[in-house]
């Protein structure tokens, strides 16, 4: 039986408003006013190291100065600017009483994984909850799947599958050696998770339940 790992911002939870306003705290603090949050939808998925930098080409000093802003505002108030999405629980809970294990697998710090699925009540649902560190030792997705894989004794990445709403969470599963379904009611395109290579593109989340049960490797 498949390992079912799950992304969480744009997958489970829509953190748009508490990423987007902490990253905006962020800038201001280096002079940058960005007015429209949706301008900021881009830092949504991927480190943070990679947004501010690919975005604004700052050296790696000024970079952890701003993520060290980000989190100053994201720790109190950011963390709790989200919503689930339609049938998240739903969804955990009936692939739960099928026998699934269940991982979190996010790029954001595990610490504020564990908290926000707390928040949600979802937290019991999952076996494992792996997010990144505050060190960089673990960042990217890849090195996230690769830390459940060792949690959850995974000698063949091709036992897991990873839903995410990215490229990349597309191109980190791809990376690590396992397929991924996407689903299109994220942050991300469906165009480009297609293009990279997703098993699936999903408009909801029964319908990666249904894709699921019938998936056969």
């Amino acid at each position: 039986m498949k390992k079912i790992l799950f992304d969480l911002d744009g997958t489970i939870t829509d953190s748009f408003e508490g990423i987007t306003k902490c990253v905006q705290y962020a800038l201001k603090h280096k002079g940058i006013e960005v007015e429209n949050l949706d301008d900021l939808r881009s830092y949504i998925g991927p480190p943070l190291k990679y947004s501010f930098q690919k975005n604004y080409d700052f050296d790696d000093e000024t970079t952890s100065y701003l993520i060290e802003k980000y989190r100053e505002r994201f720790d109190k108030v950011g963390i709790f600017e989200n919503r689930l999405y339609d049938g998240v629980e739903e969804c955990l809970k009936a692939l739960k009483e099928k026998g699934y294990p269940l991982a979190l697998a996010s790029s954001k710090p595990e610490e504020a994984c564990k908290k926000i699925l707390e928040k949600h009540g979802l937290d019991g649902y999952f076996d494992e909850i792996v997010g990144a560190t505050l060190d960089e030792r673990i960042s990217t997705k890849q090195e996230v799947l690769q830390e459940v894989f060792r949690r959850m004794k995974v000698e063949n990445p091709r036992e897991c599958l990873l839903i995410g709403d990215t490229i990349f969470d597309v191109e980190g599963a791809k990376e690590a050696g396992m397929e991924c379904i996407g689903v299109s009611y994220g942050f991300g395109d469906k165009k480009e998770m297609e293009q990279a290579g997703a098993l699936v593109v999903c408009d909801n989340l029964k319908e990666v339940e249904k894709y699921i049960e019938q998936y056969q490797d």
